[in-house]
């Protein structure tokens, strides 16, 4: 069971403002929700040794990711990547978290016109809003997943290294058989036939001891998380390879893993009903794992740099 909860903090940063919430509309006729014209973004705030303070994790790339899609669209959001981080600075003292917290930055077109050819305003409106968040799929249990008849989207296509809104709709399609079927998630692969990544997670195996994961160009997302997985393995020892996956090495591998904002390092324990390893956390899984939490809740000084902590 997923331990999230969809209770939002009470206030957001909407139309160059902070303000409640409930005030923060969008007309019914706007082309944002019409057509998908939008990008978003997710960050993840932990709650650190005491509930006085948080640490947003790896802000300033996500940030960096976030004006990523804007310029793959050829719009702009109007703020500074260092205006950005402030927003999320101030949104979190307003709201004042004391548990694990996710943020979603959006940016949309703010236009109501009927025109689904044409992308909208230069300058897309900016809105961030936060809500509590625990784990999005299970860490501590094996998940089940399948190969998803459905193909990731393609760079020509609607770009994967952009968190498009439109976008989504095929990772929703992918979820709903996926669950539909008995599984918690789905694995989809490229129009070639190579592993991409999960519905809205990167993917990580590990063979003969060398953690090897999809490269940027196999259609997946430039994953924060994904490179944070492939420093910590590397600091380490661990060796890592990025390259095409066949969809039967998931079969053979040793070990599987998703991770990603959301996700967090989330272990898989059977593919296509078929038993991963021994069927159990392999140990470096485990490994990462641990590191990955203890980085994020500023146990790990090495990584301090990656935190940008909010005292509440």
């Amino acid at each position: 069971m997923n331990s999230f909860t969809l209770t939002h903090f009470p206030h957001t940063w909407f139309r160059k403002r902070i303000t409640p919430l409930e005030d923060a509309h969008l007309p019914v006729t706007s082309k944002a929700l019409q057509y998908g014209l939008g990008f978003f973004g997710g960050v993840r705030g932990y709650v650190g040794e005491s509930s006085s303070a948080i640490h947003l994790f790896r802000l300033k790339d996500h940030v960096a990711r976030f004006l990523q899609s804007a310029r793959i669209l050829g719009v702009s959001v109007g703020y500074t990547p260092e205006e950005l981080q402030d927003i999320f600075v101030q949104l979190t003292r307003k709201n004042a978290p004391t548990v694990d917290t996710y943020y979603r930055p959006y940016a949309f077109a703010d236009s109501t016109d009927i025109s689904p050819h044409y992308l909208g305003n230069a300058e897309y409106t900016f809105a961030l809003y936060m809500l509590p968040l625990g784990d999005y799929i299970s860490t501590t249990e094996g998940n089940a997943v399948c190969v998803s008849s459905w193909h990731r989207v393609r760079d020509n296509a609607i770009p994967a290294r952009g968190k498009l809104s439109g976008a989504y709709t095929n990772s929703a399609l992918a979820k709903q058989e996926a669950v539909a079927n008995g599984f918690t998630d789905a694995i989809l692969l490229t129009e070639d036939g190579h592993v991409a990544e999960g519905t809205a997670m990167n993917l990580c195996m590990v063979r003969a001891g060398t953690l090897i994961t999809p490269p940027v160009q196999d259609d997946v997302l430039e994953g924060i998380t994904r490179d944070t997985v492939l420093t910590l393995a590397r600091d380490c020892g661990i060796p890592t390879v990025e390259r095409s996956i066949d969809r039967t090495e998931l079969y053979v591998a040793d070990e599987l893993f998703f991770c990603g904002t959301g996700a967090q390092v989330a272990w898989i324990s059977h593919v296509d009903r078929r038993r991963i390893g021994a069927g159990v956390m392999g140990p470096a899984t485990k490994h990462i794992r641990e590191m990955f939490f203890e980085v994020v809740r500023g146990k790990q000084k090495k990584y301090a740099h990656w935190l940008t902590t909010v005292q509440i």
